[in-house]
């Protein structure tokens, strides 16, 4: 399976996958595009089964009609609509045709990487720098970096029921589904709700 952002020209191709430990599960992710870009995020509500699900889905209406706002906007609004739910951490991405940009910030402990695309001019592989805290319960002082992206380069988020080292031996050739199957099967720990995220950015016009 295929997902295309719809976009007059597509802007991502992205795939998932997760399991949970207690239905529902309690992480969720969101591909939202707005004018000129797409948000890329992965949440992770506290704890697991109803109450977990609930914290996370109460993020959605923020996240698809903010979805092109600044990051450090974002985020203290998902924060203001999660106060009355156990909380989540999260990671989100947002990528900008316009100066080829991916920019991310993480609260808590949503892992991410973007990993460079093969034969294009040398860049290192990047993490995403997380702050401790929890949105809608602790929110700790935000940072966003902003870095440039090439077609072919690709996002990886996964949640805390996936061990650390997933990004490992990937073939980033593989189609992003492929690639959140994959590492699901590999790393899920089976003791937590497991969840993963791909994004391949394709660039403005592709």
């Amino acid at each position: 399976m295929t997902n295309v952002v719809p976009h007059a020209h597509p802007i991502i191709d992205w795939g998932w996958a997760g399991s949970a430990l207690e239905a529902p599960s309690g992480d969720l992710h969101v591909v939202a595009p707005f004018p000129g870009g797409v948000l890329v995020a992965l949440l992770d509500g506290l704890g697991h089964g109803e109450a977990a699900a609930a914290a996370s889905r109460a993020a959605l209406p923020v996240l698809h009609d903010h979805a092109g706002d600044s990051l450090l906007l974002l985020v203290p609004r998902c924060h203001d609509a999660l106060r009355r739910t156990r909380g989540v951490v999260m990671s989100l991405a947002s990528f900008r045709t316009a100066d080829s940009s991916m920019t991310w910030t993480g609260i808590g402990n949503v892992e991410g990487v973007l990993l460079r695309a093969r034969g294009s001019p040398e860049r290192p592989d990047e993490s995403i720098s997380v702050r401790g805290g929890v949105v809608g319960y602790q929110l700790p002082p935000l940072r966003a970096d902003a870095l440039l992206v090439f077609p072919g380069d690709t996002l990886i988020m996964a949640t805390d029921g996936i061990r650390s080292g997933f990004a490992t031996g990937l073939a980033i050739e593989n189609s992003p589904q492929e690639i959140a199957e994959s590492i699901l099967a590999r790393f899920a720990k089976g003791t937590d709700d497991a969840h993963i995220v791909v994004a391949r950015y394709l660039g403005a016009g592709q």
